[in-house]
């Protein structure tokens, strides 16, 4: 039942097919995600470079995620289909260059251009989810999105270990990021503009690139950005780095690593499809309660216990958790801005101003780790959603079953 007791609005055959399109899309966002945690002790060995160094080399390539800002904006006038049949072409084109990288320094490169495109790609799905169907749907549509990020990982934690074994070894894992090429070019034909986008009135003249910083909604730009930021700085590093330290300071094999991994995700995956719905029924506010409580237990528990099965729990608790936490923020920064800001608000608050958590949090882990080991380093970073939580509680509204056009006037 939706709100007030009515029936679910039921969805139309267009609206399943996008979702199946914007579920795959959203796929790769998971794989390439724990691609990089899985190959990053080959890489570093192969390569010859330090933690210090792997840390930097994870902050350059998260970078990309900043400067998909560029892209992200542009969809409030170019339209939200041309961006993401762009950001997925370039995702695939970065990934595959980088099985061809001869050194780290490159590698960084090619994948931060390909990180920008992938989250990229990300934000414009999500706020195609959220323009394109009912508000009683909203969380669940956004959270069966994000699932398929979990699918991702799941696949890819399954198979780095055969790929690694390869005579291309962690090569190989990039090459596998071109099947989205042959996704675009089969299913873009039947991908619509959404109706949000077209029934506006398109501005004249290219808008300025701080004209949101000079509206009525600077300030929960701002919030949001502060709330991104401070989730992104727990996030990021937690799984990215978790190899490393089970490997480093738990005595665990690729296999081992492996094992836990898929175990995490798969077990993790059913529970973020439904994380969506959990939003829809509990609401946004007490929604996060759940998550960001479930997210810091399982990081600290992921980076302290010992046991190998007490590890794999915490790492299904954290893998769960700072998978969770994005449909609800992506619900959030779609919801609280009009249709002709939306791209741009998500865009600063997201992909820009966010990003600096996210960016930072690796390069300093990594030196943390360096000192203090990667459990101490890591654990840290869970006050950032604990400061998060708090922040949404007090700064922001309730949405749930709101139209757009209703929560984007919620002061």
């Amino acid at each position: 039942m939706g709100k007030r007791g009515l029936p679910l609005t039921t969805l139309t055959v267009y609206q399943l097919r996008l979702l199946a399109f914007l579920s795959v899309a959203t796929f790769f966002e998971g794989y390439d995600y724990l691609a990089l945690a899985q190959i990053l002790p080959n890489l570093r060995s192969e390569m010859g470079i330090s933690k210090g160094q792997g840390g930097d080399l994870v902050g350059i390539i998260t970078l990309g995620t900043m400067l998909s800002y560029l892209l992200v904006r542009k969809a409030d006038r170019w339209g939200r289909r041309r961006v993401l049949t762009l950001t997925i072409a370039g995702y695939t084109t970065f990934s595959l260059l980088t099985g061809f990288s001869p050194n780290a320094w490159v590698f960084a490169g090619f994948q931060l251009c390909a990180r920008a495109f992938l989250i990229g790609e990300w934000a414009v799905t999500m706020i195609y989810a959220a323009e394109e169907y009912p508000a009683d749907r909203r969380g669940m549509v956004i959270g069966l999105i994000q699932g398929f990020s979990t699918l991702g990982a799941i696949t890819c934690a399954l198979l780095v270990p055969r790929l690694l074994q390869t005579g291309l070894g962690w090569r190989a894992v990039y090459f596998v990021g071109g099947v989205p090429l042959i996704i675009i070019a089969i299913a873009r034909r039947s991908l619509r503009e959404t109706r949000r986008f077209l029934e506006q009135v398109q501005p004249a003249a290219p808008q300025p690139l701080l004209r949101i910083l000079r509206s009525p909604y600077r300030g929960r730009v701002l919030q949001m950005a502060i709330i991104w930021a401070l989730t992104y700085a727990c996030t990021n590093s937690a799984i990215t780095f978790w190899k490393e330290f089970v490997v480093g300071e738990r005595g665990f094999t690729d296999n081992d690593v492996a094992q836990s991994m898929s175990l995490a995700a798969g077990v993790s995956m059913p529970l973020v499809f439904l994380s969506g719905k959990l939003f829809d029924l509990l609401g946004r506010r007490r929604g996060a309660g759940v998550i960001f409580g479930v997210t810091v237990i399982g990081v600290v528990g992921a980076y302290s216990l010992t046991a190998h099965a007490a590890l794999t729990g915490a790492l299904i608790l954290g893998m769960f958790g700072t998978s969770a936490v994005l449909p609800l923020l992506n619900a959030y920064t779609a919801e609280l801005f009009p249709t002709p800001l939306r791209s741009d608000a998500f865009a600063w608050a997201n992909n820009l101003l966010g990003r600096v958590g996210a960016v930072l949090s690796p390069v300093v882990v990594g030196h943390v780790a360096a000192h203090l080991g990667w459990g101490r380093a890591v654990s840290i970073t869970a006050v950032g959603p604990l400061l998060a939580l708090v922040l949404i509680w007090v700064w922001l509204p309730e949405t749930r079953g709101l139209e757009l056009e209703e929560s984007s006037a919620l002061r």
